[in-house]
């Protein structure tokens, strides 16, 4: 076979397998469209076992659920998850020193299809329980750099909406930095009290956020 010919049938058959990888591209997209079954994992971040974060991650589940999704929680607060202390002995993709109930969220984030944070606002700023457990990420940098769907879920006290932009901001960022596609947010103002939320549209909103997620 002669060089220009070699040359034709290899652009043929280089193109033959763009069409083909766009066409896969698209089935795939349709089937994540049509109701791919995911694997979420839920990060709560509030102490108070029936407060309003944790009223609202608990219909968010609901809703996932009978949306035919598995569901994988962690309760940072009730649970031994040591803060970083930037010692960087993990070098951003190993182990880390501490060995905690970190494990369990690593375990289960590398293969989530989605990644939900519920926390109240503390102080300002996101509670320091659910903060530890991100902040443990560093560790696994590497390994959750890769597409996923992810759900901000927030309550505070407060009613100005630019109280809660600090807090929606470090999500944001946070994401952007991971690759990973905001899905939804419910931020639920003025809910101090435990039990406040029930009397609002939030947990109907959390529960319609899980079964579209």
């Amino acid at each position: 076979m002669n060089r220009r010919k070699f040359i034709k049938n290899a652009i043929i058959t280089a193109a033959g397998a763009i069409i083909a990888g766009a066409a896969s591209g698209c089935a795939n997209d349709e089937e994540s469209d049509g109701g791919k079954k995911m694997k979420i994992l839920v990060i709560t971040g509030s102490p108070r076992k029936n407060g309003n974060s944790n009223t609202l991650a608990d219909n968010f589940i609901k809703g996932a659920q009978e949306a035919g999704h598995s569901i994988v929680r962690f309760d940072s607060a009730f649970k031994n998850v040591h803060p970083c202390i930037a010692c960087n002995k993990c070098g951003m993709n190993g182990e880390c020193v501490f060995k905690d109930d970190f494990e369990f969220v690593k375990s289960n984030i590398v293969d989530a299809d989605a990644v939900v944070f519920a926390a109240p606002m503390y102080y300002f700023g996101i509670s320091a329980q659910i903060k530890a457990v991100i902040d443990r990420f560093y560790a696994i940098n590497e390994q959750i750099h890769k597409p996923k769907k992810s759900v901000l879920i927030m309550t505070y006290a407060d009613n100005a909406a630019k109280t809660a932009q600090p807090i929606i901001s470090h999500y944001e960022a946070m994401i952007e930095y991971l690759g990973w596609s905001d899905s939804g947010k419910i931020i639920a103002s003025g809910v101090w009290a435990e039990g406040a939320v029930n009397n609002t549209e939030y947990p109907k909103q959390a529960y319609e956020l899980g079964k579209n997620i």
